[in-house]
């Protein structure tokens, strides 16, 4: 009998010279190609994922100060997935199955139940709808709150990047990224810039690195750009994580970008990766040669 992959059922989608694997376990992108090249730094099916690679990062991305934040009436405590640095991270729905709702040759549409749990005590009804076309591949997320009460989702507004404290979460100050290191307007190396970062304030929804262009919508108010210095040495700079946040870290205690479903009332949200066109320099906001 065959040993099941630890990433659970492949998804596999395919469209002229496009190439993507989605996995059962958080519905998570581990493979994309277009052109005959490799566009992700994904990784192999007999593998586990780490350091978050293709993963939803839903109800929440990024972390959430102590794991604990004030609800209504309530104040809420989630565990500690963070232990290192005491905080709750990257929300609840990275190591769950997901269903296959829709499949097609080129197009998945995933879906979950999230119910509630210990420091979440909602319930989410979500799809992650996967689609290639000529110009890429994209992804839209679909949240649903089927329940009696208010769910937190978030979705944020700011400006610039923010700062961080010691334990990498926002102090709640908003800076600008002009004359620092952090500004990357104009296409430039990553070099040795270590990032750990949550950029904002886009004068267009995109980031592109090496030719691959990430776009997002105005849902997205947020990215944060990762080059994983503080991963395990195989996995260390090898490759530089974007990632489209529709909230900033710790938004459950901050509020910015916070999102209330109301009973009965949808969001979704969309984002899409593909081989970078002729873009002006103006255009681009982040951009890097390479970490």
């Amino acid at each position: 009998m065959a040993q099941p992959f630890p990433s659970g059922e492949q998804f596999q989608l395919e469209l002229g010279d496009q190439r993507a694997v989605v996995t059962e376990v958080g519905a998570t992108l581990r493979e994309y190609s277009a052109g005959g090249r490799r566009l992700l730094d994904g990784f192999e099916s007999g593998q586990m994922c780490s350091g978050g690679r293709g993963q939803l990062l839903l109800p929440w991305p990024n972390r959430l100060r102590d794991g604990s934040y004030q609800f209504g009436d309530h104040l809420l405590q989630l565990p500690l997935s963070d232990p290192e640095r005491g905080h709750a991270i990257h929300g609840l729905v990275r190591w769950l199955p997901w269903r296959p709702l829709e499949r097609g040759p080129d197009r998945l549409r995933l879906g979950l139940t999230l119910h509630p749990q210990p420091g979440y005590p909602f319930t989410l009804d979500l799809s992650a709808a996967f689609k290639l076309a000529g110009d890429g591949l994209t992804l839209t997320l679909g949240a649903h709150n089927p329940g009696a009460e208010p769910a937190a989702l978030l979705h944020l507004p700011a400006a610039g990047y923010l700062e961080l404290d010691e334990s990498l979460v926002p102090t709640g100050r908003r800076l600008s990224v002009e004359g620092t290191r952090f500004d990357f307007r104009r296409p430039r190396v990553v070099a040795d810039t270590v990032l750990d970062t949550c950029f904002t304030d886009f004068e267009e929804p995109f980031a592109s690195l090496d030719g691959i262009r990430l776009w997002f919508d105005p849902q997205h108010s947020f990215l944060q750009a990762f080059s994983g210095d503080t991963l395990h040495r195989d996995r260390r700079r090898r490759g530089l994580a974007l990632e489209p946040m529709t909230c900033a870290p710790d938004a459950f205690n901050s509020g910015l970008g916070l999102v209330v479903l109301e009973p009965g009332q949808e969001w979704s949200a969309s984002w899409g990766i593909g081989l970078d066109g002729a873009l002006t320099e103006a255009a681009v906001v982040l951009t890097a040669d390479g970490p």
